[in-house]
């Protein structure tokens, strides 16, 4: 009869035990970071504002302020779980929307993983992938770039000629590392990733990156025709950029597969060279002294987002496309929709605006 009781109290410890492993992840322990699961349900966790203590009467000054600046869709996660997700102006979660340049932070992605596989050398010229003459660059200067300065964007090829990457449009204006321009040459990237694989470059993509975190096989990339032929856009929904994003925040690492090296995602979202110090391999870089934009020559002082926190890294987007990750907050912030004001390359002064926005939520 003891032995009998024994039995059924160890039950019930057991029993009790395993109930409270399974509430802990959704309702009482917000503190760990949660994957949404990628099983093509798109089930996500979520988590209030009260229960972060932030301030609700920030939120809807917040939302007036995205609506008014031609937002389409507007995500925060912490921790990986959403803390706000808005639609506006027609636009739902299924919708699919270009990254535009925020889809450079993708390829230079793939690229590190090409890399941990085995298939190409970052610090390796890109002609040993596609062959002398793919640049109408001197030979000796061609042979100067490496995928690293495609990663960085100091090819030293001239940047004002256009997205057309043909060789007769890559033409020599310095030496590779020499000048910082963005340069819509960082696309032939791909291609060295198509050669070194043997793979097209949208099945490494899908295999490699896009099937491995939950991100919607509805998502595709589109390829520029004519004068734009070297245009690459991906387009996605929002909670596809967002799943992105974290993995980003999680160093390569999504609910504990290694997607892409750690210490190559740190190289990719710090400084990667000495001349636009917010730069790394196609990701901006904030809280620096000082940087410089697309399409000049000029260098800013002081930090890219003043009101962003100085360790966010930041997917940047023509017409306001944003993907920002913030380590110390554990924080991703999305952003999709028509340009906030006048048309842009990356930065625009709505970014400002929208942090202090931001920071009101929590301060």
């Amino acid at each position: 009869m003891i032995k009998k009781s024994i039995f059924i109290l160890l039950l019930i410890i057991v029993f009790t035990n395993c109930s409270n492993d399974n509430n802990s992840g959704s309702e009482n322990n917000y503190n760990t970071m949660y994957f949404p699961p990628i099983n093509g349900t798109d089930t996500w966790e979520t988590q209030s504002i009260s229960s972060l203590g932030w301030n609700q009467n920030a939120v809807q000054p917040l939302l007036d302020y995205l609506l008014l600046k031609n937002t389409k869709s507007f995500m925060i996660l912490v921790n990986g779980r959403i803390v706000m997700e808005n639609y506006f102006n027609g636009h739902t979660a299924t919708t699919l929307w270009r990254w535009n340049s925020a889809g450079k932070t993708l390829t230079s992605t793939v690229t590190g993983i090409a890399e941990q596989e085995g298939f190409i050398n970052t610090n390796n010229k890109v002609s040993d992938y596609l062959g002398t003459g793919w640049t109408s660059a001197p030979l000796a200067k061609e042979n100067l770039i490496t995928c690293k300065n495609l990663l960085k964007m100091n090819s030293g090829l001239d940047d004002t000629l256009g997205d057309d990457v043909a060789p007769s449009n890559l033409q020599y204006l310095a030496d590779a590392g020499t000048r910082w321009a963005y340069h819509n040459v960082y696309v032939k990237l791909q291609d060295v990733v198509e050669q070194a694989t043997g793979q097209t470059w949208n099945n490494y993509f899908n295999t490699k990156l896009r099937d491995k975190i939950g991100m919607s096989s509805t998502g595709f990339w589109y390829n520029g025709t004519g004068t734009n032929l070297g245009l690459r856009i991906y387009f996605s929904n929002t909670r596809s950029m967002a799943r992105f994003g974290l993995l980003a925040l999680n160093n390569g690492n999504w609910n504990g597969t290694q997607v892409i090296n750690s210490a190559y995602l740190n190289q990719a979202t710090t400084t990667s060279q000495n001349i636009n110090l917010a730069y790394g391999y196609l990701w901006w870089v904030n809280g620096k002294a000082n940087y410089r934009l697309p399409q000049t020559q000029l260098q800013f002082n002081g930090s890219l987002i003043a009101s962003g926190a100085n360790d966010m890294y930041m997917a940047l987007g023509k017409d306001d496309q944003k993907i920002y990750v913030i380590p110390s907050k554990k924080m991703v912030v999305i952003r999709m929709g028509d340009a906030a004001d006048s048309a842009n390359l990356a930065l625009s002064t709505f970014d400002e605006v929208l942090w202090q926005k931001i920071n009101a939520l929590y301060q």
